[in-house]
């Protein structure tokens, strides 16, 4: 319920922030530099995708591949096709396993904001996070599929497992990192009166030229742990 109220509460500061910026610039401004943040981002993608390319030497419409698994042998496969000229790409997700029985699926939402988020990490030019990203982007996820479920598939482990995973073959698939832990390491407890919720730190991978970490945050996991005063003051437990 926390969660839910701070979504809430976070939008009515959006609108009544996003209300004062337009009645100090004018409505038609705001709109002018909303579509001016993504066709940046757009472009600032499609200039990514043609440098790999051309770094990777893959041509013209050149493909690069990866493939991943998760704890319960599931395989996450990628194929990126990325035309040079245009900029852009398709993601093709074919071959990936099944939808499981257990709650490991992952629904589209899910693998969308994976893979924007890996899009906006290969960039090296600092802007903010937007749909821009994926307008250069084509998806094929197989109906059915572990990243693509069917509507009463169990999806919440998709969330925080899944989704680390599929960061992990993305980036793998552009040569820029090892694999994390592919996991957020989720530790939770509590009975009818409180929960307790908590992602756990584990490895991050090395790079070109960057060794990699272990005990950090990655991904999906970037979040403050909370304090052990806390922990302590309003839990059953001695940390």
């Amino acid at each position: 319920l926390s969660d839910l109220k701070a979504q809430v509460a976070a939008n009515e500061m959006g609108l009544r922030l996003l209300a004062s910026l337009a009645a100090e610039s004018s409505l038609a401004a705001v709109r002018s530099y909303m579509h001016h943040i993504q066709a940046n981002a757009e472009a600032t993608v499609r200039a990514m995708l043609r440098a790999f390319a051309a770094r990777a030497g893959l041509g013209a419409n050149g493909v690069c591949t990866a493939a991943d698994q998760l704890d319960d042998g599931s395989e996450i496969r990628l194929a990126v096709t990325i035309d040079a000229a245009a900029g852009s790409a398709t993601f093709d997700f074919s071959g990936t396993s099944p939808q499981s029985y257990s709650n490991l699926n992952a629904p589209r939402a899910v693998t969308y904001s994976a893979v924007i988020y890996s899009l906006r990490a290969l960039c090296d030019t600092d802007m903010p996070l937007n749909q821009g990203c994926l307008a250069p982007v084509t998806f094929v996820l197989p109906e059915g599929c572990l990243l693509n479920p069917g509507e009463t598939a169990a999806v919440v482990g998709g969330n925080v497992l899944t989704s680390q995973r599929v960061v992990d073959v993305v980036l793998k698939a552009f040569g820029a990192c090892a694999a994390s832990q592919g996991c957020m390491n989720n530790l939770t407890f509590g009975d009818e009166t409180y929960g307790y919720y908590e992602t756990i730190a584990g490895g991050a991978g090395a790079g070109p030229d960057w060794d990699g970490r272990s005990g950090v945050h990655t991904h999906m996991t970037n979040t403050r742990i909370t304090d052990p005063e806390v922990l302590e003051r309003r839990y059953p437990v001695v940390l």
